[in-house]
């Protein structure tokens, strides 16, 4: 058993998305914070430290994942405490700041945190003198969470309230208590990026910007750092608000060759899994590939119409039951099946695989050399963009490619880059899927795009991305540097 006296913090990564949850326990009682939607990694963390879980919490209502504290919470008969501020339909135990509550000898206390949310709490736990907190969308190591995904309205606002409640939990806790955030570890939610794994109160007064830049500054820096933000985080918050049921993680129906294509002719989409190199080399016609050893939930969700069925393409079982359990953690079930193996299980004749050229940098050098008018395509996001391309390159995200395709050629080779590879393969097989076979994966790093001899350029992005995620921060940005005075990013 567990001494008493400190709160013992387990942790629960899901690298694919940049989150962490947290068992925050006596050696005997849990409080859990922030639980992704597979609960049963949380079950299975508590079973074998001996735990009973009788609270669980919610830091906010997440933008980034659908929550499984309210499944949790009805399973294990334990009491689910969420921000105050919602209309919710499910029992529960909405909470404001100053509010208190036990979980074995641990004693936690709410501290309004706004700033990724308005409704944003952190949970200071402590046993006697010793304390940790748990600061969700807020304090994140080195950074604070992003202030746009509410509301553009109140962008600016909540970028300010960001640079106040970093200050409330500095001045309130002990320069030693361990943060403990849920975003931030690769995750989009980050308003900026984070340093290091772990941290404390005052680790952070000496390296976060929200604790050593002074208030106008900070904002500033913040708005200037945002970049869009996945599309499907449009469906996580409703979805959290209004209560999300359980999940059915069994194996999906195994699909022949014949209903494959089928799938493909009705739109629906074929993901495969495998690497890009391997994917390249052979596969389905018709597939889209999103290597399930990138940031693959991220990209998939954003870049796929949402609702649409799904077909999962793995080597291995076990390939596919990742990809699932990754797809259920943002309301993804529309999971119609899978197909395991490679192109000589998925077609009645092999040799009618399909192929996908990749070229490095230095390679693209070399092939558009003597070509007058290379086609070349740009999928990064908007700040990548403006830090730097290559010389007369088309930018269209690869979150935009869908609405775009107009603008692709057919009648010229298409060559596509992004920063490793990893979106460009994607959006190189969602081409080929649209009927375009004159595309090109340019598999490199973008680094190595200047020592190949091409010219880099640093320019805006054209003010057409749809939606009000990116604008309406740029247009934050312009209304809030010209009342103080600092110059436009």
């Amino acid at each position: 058993m567990t001494a008493p006296g400190i709160p013992h913090v387990l942790t629960l990564d899901s690298s694919g998305l940049g989150d962490r949850s947290y068992v925050v326990h006596d050696g005997r009682t849990a409080l859990v914070i922030d639980p992704q939607r597979d609960i049963d990694r949380v079950e299975r963390l508590a079973a074998e430290h001996g735990l009973s879980i009788t609270h669980v919490a919610e830091t906010h209502f997440h933008n980034d994942y659908v929550s499984g504290g309210l499944e949790l919470a009805r399973k294990h008969g334990a009491a689910y405490i969420v921000p105050s501020g919602f209309d919710i339909q499910y029992a529960a135990t909405q909470v404001d700041d100053g509010d208190a509550f036990t979980v074995g000898e641990l004693g936690v206390e709410v501290i309004h945190t706004p700033g990724h949310t308005p409704n944003h709490m952190s949970y200071a736990v402590r046993v006697g003198d010793n304390s940790v907190v748990f600061t969700g969308g807020g304090l994140l190591y080195g950074s604070v969470g992003r202030p746009d995904l509410v509301s553009p309205d109140v962008t600016v606002k909540q970028a300010h309230d960001q640079w106040h409640s970093a200050h409330r939990l500095a001045d309130k806790l002990h320069d030693d208590t361990a943060i403990f955030p849920t975003h931030g570890f690769g995750s989009f939610c980050s308003a900026t990026q984070t340093q290091g794994v772990s941290s404390t109160i005052g680790h952070e007064k000496a390296i976060n910007p929200a604790l050593t830049v002074a208030e106008e500054a900070f904002v500033d820096m913040t708005l200037a750092g945002l970049d869009v933000f996945p599309a499907y985080y449009a469906h996580m918050g409703p979805a959290n608000v209004a209560g999300p049921g359980a999940v059915d993680l069994g194996e999906p129906e195994l699909v022949d060759p014949a209903e494959l294509r089928a799938r493909v002719q009705r739109g629906e989409w074929i993901v495969d899994l495998r690497s890009r190199e391997v994917f390249a080399s052979s596969h389905l016609h018709g597939a889209v590939n999103f290597d399930l050893n990138g940031s693959f939930i991220n990209y998939l969700a954003w870049m796929m119409p949402w609702g649409t069925p799904i077909t999962l393409l793995g080597s291995t079982p076990e390939q596919v039951a990742q990809a699932q359990r990754e797809l259920v953690r943002v309301g993804i079930d529309q999971l119609t099946g899978a197909a395991i193996g490679g192109p000589e299980a998925w077609l009645d004749d092999p040799s009618q695989a399909a192929t996908l050229r990749r070229l490095s940098f230095h390679d693209l050098a070399r092939e558009i050399s003597a070509q007058q008018a290379p086609r070349v395509i740009d999928t990064r996001q908007i700040l990548e963009w403006e830090s730097g391309h290559l010389a007369g390159a088309t930018f269209i995200p690869f979150y935009e490619i869908q609405d775009r395709l107009a603008e692709v050629p057919r009648d010229d080779t298409v060559y596509v880059y992004c920063g490793s590879g990893y979106r460009a393969a994607a959006v190189a097989s969602l081409l080929h899927l649209e009927g375009f076979d004159n595309v090109v994966l340019v598999d490199d790093a973008f680094g190595n795009a200047a020592s190949a001899g091409f010219a880099i350029e640093a320019s805006p992005a054209p003010e057409r991305e749809p939606g009000w995620t990116w604008l309406a921060s740029r247009a934050a940005v312009r209304t809030h540097t010209e009342r103080s005075g600092a110059p436009t990013p």
